[in-house]
């Protein structure tokens, strides 16, 4: 008992100074509040920020209408006996006689789903995830302070899983919305939300990551903030009291959370928001091009150094990179002076330009950067791209890449859309190793357009047999960098 008593005793005569366990000296909590400053160490009290923010967040469920069915109208006899009715103008022989049904509507709102969201000005416009309000009838939001309004979607963005709706209400309590770019990995943030329908929930975490790639058109939070359904469209807050996300998206093997949770970026949200509020939907840019991205081996075979920017792999007919002159096979590296690093890079810094802009995109073709004026279109469905190529020129074998190629006649080449090229009729050995089929065509040889298969050979002539060679080939609606690397 008395060594016990000792630990204690000194426990409480080092509490707010420092540990010292050997040689290790640990700071305790209160030391290190002293010394922190504005950095929050230790466990953080989240009290005060929910208060803060606390009333900002609301309830939001959303109903449907029950659409008559076969099982509502009583089911196969009750169609047979209106088959009688109606043709035979008499009830069916032997039918069964059914007991009265009480009168129902013809469609009645039933529920469909909950989730959350906040406040962004005092009018009552409220930031949500679409997902919540996709395919609603009604829509009905619930303040924390249990008042209940019916909620008119103003818009929806699939795209970036963002939606605003609107409430006829006044003075409400609006959030503050923080500087993204100031948010760093490791800082304890919190959620507000309705997890299973559990109002005004409060979880906590820290910043995982950020500008983690999971689609095309945003850069997600990643946190560990436990977050669940209901919790969708709430906001993920900072210890500023700031709301710097939208809770939307988990990673689960369950469907309930899992240690790993994805937010979108606020910056990003209310630029989308914006433009729901002003016209109900989103504009954003395109240029036509499927892209991929740029790996080492061919950054160094085509000599643009590092691997960096995207390549393009086919450019739709007719689109503003066909019109600014992008070909297949150029890496783009910039996009109205933004550096492009990797393939999520292109789409959003498209997509967050106003259609009708003229912007300069620069590419690397063969062997030197150019630059192009592209003039942004609005984003539409994209056209399927058809192709086509018969062999009917007598085959040729190029035997130390394993290659049978045929010319292409003029025809197959407009069919194609390609200014010159050759067909691959058959790929063994090193040219089956590096990925390449009959059918595909051979575009480029080590950054120079191949117009025949005796323009083929002469340039892989200069090339020497023991270093890889890099080929730009088409296969279908796509083109691709490949590196063949000889048979030893």
């Amino acid at each position: 008992m008395k060594s016990h008593h000792w630990i204690g005793a000194a426990a409480s005569a080092l509490l707010g100074s420092v540990l010292v366990v050997g040689s290790l000296t640990i700071p305790t909590s209160a030391a290190m509040a002293q010394t922190s400053g504005a950095v929050v160490r230790g466990l953080p009290d989240f009290t005060e920020l929910v208060e803060q923010v606390g009333p900002s967040v609301v309830n939001i469920r959303t109903l449907e209408k029950a659409r008559p069915s076969a099982a509502a109208s009583g089911g196969p006899e009750d169609e047979m006996q209106e088959l009688f009715r109606r043709f035979f103008g008499v009830p069916m022989p032997n039918a069964p006689r059914q007991a009265p049904r009480p009168n129902r509507p013809e469609s009645e709102a039933q529920p469909r789903g909950v989730g959350s969201g906040f406040i962004l000005s005092p009018d009552g416009f409220i930031m949500t995830n679409a997902h919540v309000v996709d395919g609603a009838d009604e829509v009905l939001v619930t303040l924390p302070d249990k008042r209940e309004f019916r909620a008119r979607i103003v818009g929806a963005d699939k795209r970036t899983d963002v939606a605003v709706v609107k409430i006829q209400a006044t003075g409400l309590p609006a959030v503050k919305v923080g500087d993204v770019s100031r948010l760093r990995v490791g800082e304890w943030v919190m959620a507000i939300g309705s997890p299973f329908g559990l109002d005004n929930t409060v979880t906590a975490g820290i910043v995982s990551a950020k500008q983690r790639d999971t689609g095309d058109f945003l850069p997600f939070i990643q946190t560990d903030v436990a977050i669940n359904p209901g919790n969708s469209g709430g906001p993920l807050i900072n210890m500023r009291g700031e709301v710097v996300g939208i809770n939307s998206q988990i990673y689960s093997r369950s469907g309930g959370f899992m240690g790993i949770s994805f937010a979108i970026p606020m910056d990003e949200a209310i630029r989308v928001s914006d433009q729901l509020r002003a016209s109900g939907r989103v504009s954003r840019g395109r240029i036509g091009v499927q892209i991929a991205p740029v790996t080492k081996d061919v950054a160094e075979s085509i000599g643009l150094g590092k691997a960096q920017g995207v390549l393009v792999r086919g450019v739709e007919e007719g689109s503003p990179a066909e019109k600014a002159g992008v070909e297949a096979g150029d890496i783009i590296v910039r996009f109205d002076g933004k550096v492009i690093e990797k393939p999520a890079d292109l789409p959003r810094a498209v997509g967050n330009t106003r259609p009708g802009n003229r912007v300069t995109l620069t590419v690397f073709r063969r062997g030197a950067q150019r630059d192009l004026s592209v003039t942004v279109a609005e984003l539409e469905p994209e056209k399927p791209a058809g192709v086509v190529a018969e062999k009917k020129s007598p085959p040729a074998t190029v035997a130390h890449l394993g290659l049978t190629l045929s010319d292409l006649s003029d025809a197959q080449r407009k069919e194609a859309r390609i200014r010159a090229g050759v067909r691959v009729d058959a790929a063994v050995d090193a040219a089956a190793r590096a990925g390449i089929r009959e059918g595909d065509l051979i575009l480029a040889v080590a950054n120079s357009e191949v117009a025949s298969v005796q323009a083929f050979e002469a340039l892989v002539a200069r090339i020497d047999k023991s270093r890889p060679l890099s080929l730009l080939i088409r296969r279908g609606s796509a083109v691709d960098f490949v590196t063949i690397r000889p048979t030893p």
